[in-house]
């Protein structure tokens, strides 16, 4: 396309994503300087409407983007959203917090995303069970207990205090964490369950209490929850959005979230690959096809441990939604990273 068309249906974007009403040749005129008049402005629109970039509504004598229109915008005419200082002091407001569970990270993460969008977000959760472990230590807690602290690769800490023999030492504890430490770093769940075990008992073979204990110690992580973890914010923020006035089309979307496999499987199909915008019909469910999504995965080390999403009508802030998320999914790699490193 040329220069001119694609200022004049930035323009019909830009208005339209403000207004939620569509927009004709004397709006852009009046509101965007572009130099000419509205009856080129006319001639323009009618080639973009032709080109399948726009359409119009009914009998309105405004035109709105189809998702051809937002899919050319996104890809070549959007540009870099600045957030303001309020907004960024709230997102690494995050990496001050104390959070001590990663569950915690992801719903407060989830939580102001919404606010600062006005939209519905989607947090995948790092995946507990999937993520190999990278140390475990067991500490002196009380008598005949003790604290046991597992660590995995994404990033994830979980604490549970144990039972022990009340004549297990600070030396017992270091010794069996040496052991599982040398033996399992590094492997998933079904790793250990199905090879590893047999290794664990022969290594503490001359200590027989030290082999009880250490069955007590893998018993929890070994139970751990193998499921992906899905937390949503600002679910009802859909209510705003005049596209969703219509009940049948809210109650159509609003069904995602009830039964929200199908979300978690869009989500993980999206995992590793960075930044991404799927509008209106590329999304594989009729229930989405009204809507878009924009999601961004949370990493350490370059492996993905999570995603993080918007959803919305097509008739979204692109730009700044994109930079919120780009923001708010490298704090929580931060974040994540971080308390990785302190153990």
């Amino acid at each position: 396309m040329d220069e001119r068309k694609d200022k004049v249906l930035q323009a019909i974007i830009l208005d339209y994503i403000t207004t939620a009403e569509p927009v004709g040749s004397r709006t852009i005129a009046r509101k965007f300087d572009l130099g000419v008049s509205s009856a080129t402005i006319r001639n323009e629109m009618a080639d973009l409407e032709e080109m399948g970039l726009i359409e119009q509504p009914h009998t309105s004598a405004g035109r709105v983007p189809s998702d051809v229109g937002y899919r050319y915008y996104v890809d070549c005419l959007m540009q870099k959203a600045f957030l303001s200082e309020g907004e960024k002091d709230i997102v690494d407001g995050i990496i001050s917090q104390r959070i001590q569970k990663i569950q915690g990270l992801v719903q407060e993460t989830s939580k102001l995303l919404s606010q600062l969008t006005n939209l519905t977000t989607v947090v995948l959760a790092p995946q507990q069970g999937k993520s190999a472990l990278h140390q475990i230590h067991l500490l002196p807690y009380q008598p005949a207990k003790a604290l046991m602290v597992v660590v995995r690769e994404n990033g994830a800490v979980e604490n549970q205090i144990i039972d022990v023999s009340e004549s297990t030492s600070a030396e017992d504890l270091q010794k069996v964490s040496q052991i599982l430490n040398k033996k399992m770093k590094g492997y998933t769940l079904d790793k250990i369950k199905s090879s590893l075990l047999n290794e664990i008992y022969a290594e503490l073979a001359r200590q027989k209490e030290l082999i009880t204990m250490a069955m007590e110690v893998l018993e929890p992580i070994l139970n751990s929850n193998d499921h992906d973890s899905l937390v949503l914010g600002g679910t009802f923020n859909m209510l705003n959005q005049p596209e969703f006035k219509d009940i049948a089309k809210l109650k159509s979307v609003l069904r995602i979230f009830e039964e929200d496999h199908e979300l978690k499987q869009i989500l993980s199909e999206v995992s590793g690959q960075g930044l991404t915008i799927r509008i209106g019909g590329e999304n594989k469910l009729e229930e989405m096809q009204e809507c878009s999504l924009i999601t961004a995965t949370f990493q350490i080390d370059g492996n993905n441990v999570g995603t993080i999403g918007v959803l919305g009508p097509t008739r979204m802030d692109y730009a700044k939604t994109c930079s919120l998320l780009e923001l708010m999914s490298k704090n929580m790699s931060r974040v994540i990273r971080r308390r990785y490193d302190g153990f």
